[in-house]
């Protein structure tokens, strides 16, 4: 539960699609709208892994308590480049909310991905990291740990870890859409030349969108062998951390020296 109950709530703040009216009320496509939307659900979703960590060590099993170990060093190492590579996001927008980041995307005209495609990378393959999927999957490597932590669940404790799973990448893949994909926002908002796009709901393209991301996590497992785990660290720590650096520091400059936000 203590998995699978962040997986599910942190999609309160996610905008699916705008506000629109019917019969004079304001209906809005999203429970709530905070203005730390950003930082709860970084807060929120990083619970999930002591989950991980209680069910691993709880099973009394070797193979079950490596794997939740590597979950919570996997999981401490990706999340600092994930976190860096959204804050070029934020200092773009001026906000932490998930609405008002959308809506910023729609009054600049682009979508936030052409001006941060090296963060939505790192964002995308810290995410894919982050939810253990492969080739990232070295909790619940089958050949080496049998199925990691959750090797001696089955039944509905499984289940709950299962969807757990699957509800942490529907995150990962809506959070892509809202930060660097424009949310409901149909391509290039702001062309006249494209406003019959307009006819398709925003709903619809937020959907879309997210469904081509949960493409990209199968294409990732069919296509990828699974890292070595001292790969997995070098990759992180290595790589993606300054990497994740440079682009803050580069987003920071431009943004002070073409003034203001956007």
């Amino acid at each position: 539960m203590i998995c699978l109950i962040p997986a599910f709530i942190v999609l309160a703040v996610i905008p699916v699609g705008p506000t629109f009216h019917i019969f004079g009320r304001a209906v809005t496509m999203y429970i709530t709208d905070i203005n730390i939307g950003v930082l709860y659900v970084l807060a929120i979703s990083s619970v999930g892994v002591l989950g991980i960590i209680l069910g691993g060590w709880a099973s009394n099993s070797k193979y079950p308590l490596l794997g939740a170990l590597r979950s919570a060093a996997q999981m401490v190492s990706y999340e600092v480049a994930l976190g860096f590579s959204i804050i070029g996001v934020l200092m773009l927008s001026g906000s932490l909310s998930l609405v008002h980041i959308v809506e910023a995307q729609k009054n600049g005209g682009y979508w936030y991905v052409f001006l941060q495609p090296v963060a939505f990378i790192l964002f995308f393959i810290c995410g894919v990291a982050e939810t253990n999927r492969a080739p990232f999957d070295l909790p619940e490597a089958e050949s080496e740990l049998v199925a990691g932590f959750h090797t001696e669940y089955s039944g509905f404790r499984f289940s709950l870890f299962f969807l757990a799973e699957y509800a942490n990448m529907l995150t990962v893949a809506m959070m892509a859409v809202t930060l660097f994909w424009g949310g409901w926002l149909r391509p290039f908002p702001n062309v006249a030349a494209l406003s019959f796009l307009d006819l398709i709901p925003g709903v619809v393209w937020f959907i879309g969108k997210v469904i081509v991301f949960l493409y990209f996590y199968l294409w990732f497992r069919a296509s990828w062998p699974r890292y070595r785990y001292d790969q997995l660290m070098k990759l992180g720590w290595q790589f993606l951390l300054p990497l994740s650096m440079a682009n803050l520091i580069v987003t920071a400059v431009l943004v002070l020296v073409l003034g203001g936000k956007g």
